[in-house]
């Protein structure tokens, strides 16, 4: 844990061969790109632990360069914002690794929110002004070793079960068992998990409205009927649904590294931007997590 506020500098021998392009096309309809994509990212990346705008981010990694005598420049701070939304990022990066490799995962699915630019609380109050502030809704689905496999950014009108397929379709691991809350129990996101997860036990408390009718996905008629034989902290505990506890865990891990709010202003910047986060998340993850041990 405490590597994590360790600034150590280490630049890759053959940065310089990766930062540009060498060989550059033009044809009269305009240039080719002069950064590569990796060197967008890698500022993206910086920009996101050091919390700080993409001006500075340019005057930062720059001197950087100077420090470490390399014939390099950052790219221009209008350049960085409008690559971003350029960069092939399917899925949240770091989160492969040997030993994750040989086993199966157990996903848990969660959201929250993260705000948008505009005026804060106190501008609002004090100038009695409106905000235009809103925010946006981002999805997690994340595994039981801390690890962020999926992500997904929506408008703060679309509902939790709507994310489902964008978040199954970038875990590429074996997964074991899916958990969420009840937001989650609808009879489309059986279906969806079911279909990418077929050996994977699907672990959603039905709302308390529902009555066992043949309409409702097998499995989740299971459930209301072992709930109901059973109880609720028994079905839970025997399903480990605790699991889903990894979730809340890495939303407020991101809002504490990364703050509650987003830096990027257009939809498209932002949807890269939170899968450019939860993978810094990831290797902060990799780096070392906290051993919890129950107190006797």
């Amino acid at each position: 844990m405490k590597n994590r506020g360790r600034i150590d500098l280490w630049l890759s021998d053959d940065i310089e061969t990766w930062w540009t392009h060498s060989d550059r096309v033009y044809d009269g309809t305009g240039s080719s790109q002069h950064y590569t994509d990796q060197a967008i990212l890698t500022c993206h990346e910086l920009r996101v632990i050091f919390k700080i705008p993409l001006r500075q981010l340019e005057g930062l990694i720059d001197s950087l360069f100077e420090t470490m005598g390399l014939p390099l420049k950052c790219p221009h701070y209008s350049l960085l914002s409008k690559r971003l939304a350029g960069l092939n990022i399917p899925s949240p990066r770091y989160k492969k690794g040997g030993q994750r490799d040989e086993r199966t995962v157990a996903i848990a699915f969660d959201s929250t929110g993260l705000k948008r630019y505009g005026r804060d609380e106190w501008h609002q109050e004090k100038h009695k002004v409106s905000s235009k502030r809103s925010w946006r809704k981002l999805h997690l689905g994340v595994g039981d070793d801390h690890v962020i496999y999926s992500t997904v950014l929506t408008d703060k009108n679309t509902m939790d079960d709507a994310a489902t397929e964008a978040l199954c379709d970038q875990i590429e691991e074996e997964v074991s068992m899916v958990s969420a809350d009840r937001a989650y129990d609808e009879n489309h996101v059986y279906k969806t998990v079911e279909a990418h997860f077929p050996e994977a036990d699907i672990i959603i408390p039905p709302k308390d409205y529902l009555h066992y009718n043949e309409n409702h996905h097998p499995k989740r008629c299971a459930h209301m009927i072992e709930i109901a034989a059973k109880g609720q902290q028994t079905w839970q505990q025997h399903h480990q649904y605790g699991k889903r506890s990894g979730s809340e865990t890495a939303m407020q891990r991101y809002k504490r590294t990364f703050g509650n709010q987003l830096h990027a202003r257009e939809m498209s910047n932002q949807k890269v931007e939170v899968k450019i986060a939860c993978g810094v998340l990831n290797r902060f993850t990799s780096l070392g997590m906290p051993q919890s041990y129950k107190s006797v």
